[in-house]
């Protein structure tokens, strides 16, 4: 459908993540977060000891979203080549830029458990920046409109590659990118222009 949208947008990645968000009626700009993934809750990246300390606790995302101003980022997994190379860098470089704009948490999720996050994150020197959480089952993606296959690269369900600038829970810009290894239009140096 990316695919689609793009070459009705005359090619443009911005335009066609705009007009695939419009056209898909679950989260888009100006909808509430939340509400598009009732009862969904994310798993901070952690250690397995730390999870066993926490009873395996989950954050709801209205804890994450609401009275706060977030940039949180999607992307496909953990240890892959895009998302270890070029995004979840992008927003580390940049993190003093979005702080600079009021933004007070960014946040990283990924179709992974929050134990391999966790090891990620570290390995990327990335934690101190950036919250990362997992979303082990796919359902906040799946709410959201946002799963993909990726399947034939032995990924199972995962997730586009997208970001959005949240709001008190309302999405105030939202990109999708057209293809899980592209890094066009989801990068930190764009929703730097759109906050």
């Amino acid at each position: 459908m990316a695919a689609a949208l793009a070459r009705r947008a005359g090619g443009s990645a911005a335009a066609a993540a705009a007009l695939w968000g419009a056209a898909r009626g679950f989260a888009s700009v100006g909808s509430d977060i939340v509400s598009a993934a009732p009862g969904v809750s994310l798993q901070k990246a952690r250690s397995w000891d730390e999870g066993v300390a926490t009873k395996f606790s989950t954050t709801p995302l209205k804890d994450i979203f609401y009275g706060k101003k977030v940039v949180i980022f999607g992307l496909p997994g953990a240890y892959t080549g895009v998302c270890s190379q070029s995004h979840v860098p992008s927003y580390k470089n940049n993190i003093d830029k979005l702080k600079a704009k009021g933004i007070d948490s960014v946040i990283c999720v990924a179709v992974n458990d929050p134990y391999v996050l966790n090891g990620w994150a570290e390995k990327l020197q990335a934690k101190d920046a950036i919250e990362f959480y997992g979303d082990f089952d796919g359902s906040f993606h799946k709410s959201l409109d946002l799963e993909i296959d990726l399947s034939a690269a032995l990924l199972g369900s995962r997730s586009h590659r997208w970001s959005a600038f949240v709001d008190n829970g309302k999405i105030k810009s939202f990109n999708v990118e057209e293809a899980p290894s592209d890094f066009k239009v989801s990068s930190a140096e764009v929703i730097l222009d759109q906050i």
